[in-house]
């Protein structure tokens, strides 16, 4: 596959700006692979396509506020820190994005707060955006969580392209966020209220949890033509011995597997037995899937609407078939569906 077969004229004005008033009243494509039906639903009728002994995998990720803005030691310069990822909890050690990268220096201080309550050091010059930096914290741990946690910001995409407000600290997470380390939200579980897991577990629909700690390559353009030669960034991923059992189990009886977003699809697909079973695991992934590829655990999926030529939006035209998919997008812009982060979503049953 190339990449230039992935492109498609996505009207600005359908980029979802907010999300629905209501988790469960965003609005459900339901693709059917085996019969090329398209259905248009609400997502609370995802109840009717799953029955007694089926299961969902989702993401248990929490993202962290991880958008900090400070000011450069002397000149005052206004910096935008990007957290990655935390390198040593002892040290206070991080891999950041700083924008504008070109004014940060090796040696560098930076201030955040109004205080200036929270000082870094630069140290380590990594990528030309990247660096590490050293937060100078007296305090314990977890009081130095706590002034991130109040200083920094949610991580909305730029693309959203309006401020954060007060509804993102919650919106941007789903009900199943408890695990700390995302800084990108697992949208497909977004459109999850309490009351429609109720009604899921009632009829008797298991839910089971992976951690994919979602990074920002999923928002990285793919510069290469030819698919094959695209790396992706690692992501930190944990799959537990009781998720394992109970997928496992499920698969056996042969009923419905469905992985909620292609952070568990990448996950589970990432941890696979010889005979297509899934494994316990603890490490990091950097699995491109793009098609032809064949799936070895889950055999439907729920996705939102991916913006053209991204990764996310390959991997779900490898689990639904490349045409399908497609067309199913021409559909979904006709029908003016919502894409990105706060978009509607999409069931694809095999």
């Amino acid at each position: 596959m190339k990449l230039s077969q992935f492109k498609f004229n996505l009207p600005v004005e359908l980029i979802a700006e907010k999300p629905a008033s209501n988790r469960d009243e965003s609005r459900l494509m339901v693709l059917h692979t085996k019969t090329g039906k398209i259905e248009h639903k609400t997502f609370k009728n995802i109840i009717d396509y799953f029955d007694d002994g089926d299961v969902m995998i989702v993401n248990n990720t929490k993202v962290f506020p991880a958008r900090l803005y400070g000011t450069k030691e002397k000149t005052g310069a206004n910096i935008e820190v990007f957290l990655l990822r935390e390198l040593n909890r002892e040290s206070r050690l991080w891999d950041v994005l700083v924008d504008p990268a070109r004014k940060i220096r090796i040696g560098n201080k930076l201030y955040f707060g109004e205080d200036d309550n929270l000082v870094a050091e630069v140290i380590d010059n990594t990528t030309s955006r990247g660096r590490t930096l050293r937060f100078l914290f007296d305090g314990t741990y977890d009081e130095f969580k706590k002034t991130i946690e109040s200083l920094g910001e949610t991580p909305l995409p730029k693309l959203i392209g309006r401020p954060v407000d007060r509804e993102d600290k919650e919106r941007y997470q789903t009900i199943f966020a408890k695990r700390e380390g995302a800084v990108a939200a697992p949208t497909a579980g977004m459109h999850f209220s309490r009351e429609l897991i109720k009604r899921l577990e009632i009829k008797g629909v298991d839910f089971t949890e992976i951690t994919l700690h979602a990074g920002l390559g999923n928002f990285r353009n793919v510069d290469v033509e030819d698919l094959s030669k695209h790396k992706m960034d690692s992501e930190e991923f944990i799959i537990e011995n009781a998720t394992a059992e109970i997928v496992n189990k499920t698969k056996e009886k042969e009923k419905r597997v469905c992985a909620i977003g292609t952070t568990t699809m990448r996950a589970i697909e990432s941890s696979v037995s010889i005979s297509g079973f899934l494994k316990p695991f603890e490490g990091w992934t950097n699995k491109f899937i793009y098609p032809p590829y064949d799936f070895s655990v889950a055999n439907s999926m729920v996705s939102n609407f991916h913006l053209p030529q991204s990764t996310l939006m390959m991997m779900v035209s490898a689990f639904a078939g490349f045409d399908f998919l497609m067309k199913a997008y021409k559909e979904a812009i006709r029908e003016k569906y919502h894409f990105f982060t706060y978009g509607d979503a999409m069931l694809i049953l095999k």
